[in-house]
């Protein structure tokens, strides 16, 4: 019998389906399909194309309801914002649909008469794509859209806590018109996959969006057969509170950015540096703020924070709250949890701790949970030395009303998203990437495309 995956409601702990594990050769054939389909699908128009990726995204639409339903099952995050991701997972197939039709060559004048230079643009290849467990449909998208747009065949492996929604997608990939060979999904360990999708010679390019470490190894694998690499990776975002900002108004976005799908995002609020002026009046209302958040079961009325997705989760913000604690730090808010692991579902709520120092570990490691630490800065250079003082750069956002400011912090501040009193930057439209460890390239945007596209010279001498 084929080795399945387990798939658990992590507010419950409930099974919800056994998925079988693809097995190397089941993979190897899937890789060499696609890689055969590419030759015929380069072929279609962009008009084609683009036509393919809307009707997707019509049908994903459609299947909003039931599309939510599985994915806060399998996720565990409250409905409402899985109905959100559906339709944000849609917005990037009708953009880059758009983009399909603007993959523009050029003409470089010759040096000589009797020459023609030309250059135009084509898709890659196979491209195998690897995501993560918390957003199971809009980083699926993220990556299809753009690499179908450029004419590249797409062969995606989602986490293996979450594989249930992106089946979906891919049968309303399928319904929509897209070859099967075009768009496949295998389902196993990315221990397993990983090392299939690097070696393999079918595959021309890995994208992928998880942590640094997985990160690194995948290029470092990939390097073996010179692939191209897209990677978004880990990050810890500093969201800075200046003494001019509207701290009601704040308050707002903080807990939008902090506490979305549980803390459990890449780009959320991570560290929390407040100007000494208002520390006080943010802390008091953000602390009041996160402990009238419901905590629960995604399904249920009005929850707004669901369960972390596993123990190993778990275990870390735990761990990182208790070294706070222990350093002297003072909670404001929570620090409370529930879980069961007999039954596999784990609980923290809505945590914000006070008096943290740069030693804490939530101050130098990524959390991916529900706990907001509040640090105090003196001046405007201060918390930039703070906020650049990681080896990650994703996101960064800063609350302030003056423009020079707001300014200095976007010329300063060495993260590839930057948020000036928005604590929700992220759309289809603008790119998506980070600097240093956090990763190679952006996705979205015009610059979404780029890594799914080759240049291709051509210079016609004797006319």
């Amino acid at each position: 019998m084929s080795e399945q995956l387990i798939v658990t409601n992590p507010a419950t702990g409930e099974t919800l389906a056994k998925v079988t594990i693809d097995s190397p050769e089941s993979i190897e054939t899937k890789l060499k399909a696609g890689y055969e389909a590419f030759k015929t699908f380069t072929k279609s128009s962009a008009y084609e194309r683009a036509q393919l990726l809307n009707r997707w995204a019509e049908l994903i639409i459609e299947d909003q309801e039931n599309l939510a339903k599985i994915m806060t099952e399998e996720n565990g995050k409250p409905l409402a914002e899985s109905r959100g991701e559906v339709l944000y997972a849609a917005s990037y197939l009708t953009w880059f649909a758009e983009e399909a039709k603007r993959l523009y060559g050029r003409t470089i004048p010759a040096n000589s008469t009797n020459k023609r230079l030309l250059v135009t643009r084509q898709g890659v290849g196979l491209v195998a794509a690897i995501t993560p467990w918390n957003f199971p449909a809009a980083m699926m998208t993220r990556k299809a859209g753009p690499a179908l747009a450029a004419g590249c065949t797409f062969i995606v492996k989602p986490a293996e806590d979450t594989p249930l929604t992106m089946i979906r997608l891919v049968e309303l990939a399928h319904k929509a018109g897209i070859p099967t060979d075009v768009v496949q999904i295998v389902n196993g360990r990315g221990v397993d996959i990983g090392p299939l999708f690097t070696s393999s010679p079918y595959v021309r390019k890995i994208t992928f969006t998880g942590s640094t470490p997985v990160g690194k190894l995948l290029i470092q694998q990939s390097a073996e057969t010179v692939k191209g690499v897209s990677m978004e990776l880990g990050g810890h975002a500093p969201f800075i509170i200046c003494e001019d900002a509207d701290i009601d108004y704040v308050v707002t976005q903080a807990i939008a950015s902090k506490f979305r799908n549980a803390g459990q995002t890449c780009v959320c609020a991570n560290r929390f540096l407040v100007h000494e002026a208002v520390i006080d009046e943010f802390s008091e209302k953000f602390a009041q703020a996160a402990k009238a958040l419901k905590v629960g079961n995604g399904l249920e009325e009005g929850v707004e924070v669901g369960p972390v997705i596993n123990k190993k989760g778990f275990d870390k913000i735990v761990a990182q709250i208790e070294d706070a604690k222990a350093k002297g730090a003072t909670l404001l808010a929570g620090g409370t949890t529930h879980f069961d692991d007999e039954k596999g579902f784990y609980f923290v709520n809505p945590t914000v701790l006070g008096n943290v120092t740069l030693d804490m570990k939530i101050m130098q490691e990524e959390t991916f949970g529900p706990v907001a630490p509040i640090t105090p800065f003196k001046s405007d250079e201060e918390a930039i030395e703070i906020a650049n003082s990681t080896p990650f750069g994703l996101a960064a956002y800063f609350f302030t009303d003056n423009y020079k400011r707001g300014i200095y912090f976007q010329e300063n501040l060495d993260f590839g998203i930057l948020g000036w009193n928005d604590g929700l930057p992220s759309t289809a439209q603008a790119p998506f990437g980070g600097m240093k460890e956090s990763g190679i390239g952006s996705e979205g945007g015009t610059e979404g495309i780029e890594p799914y596209l080759q240049t291709k010279y051509l210079s016609i001498a004797g006319l």
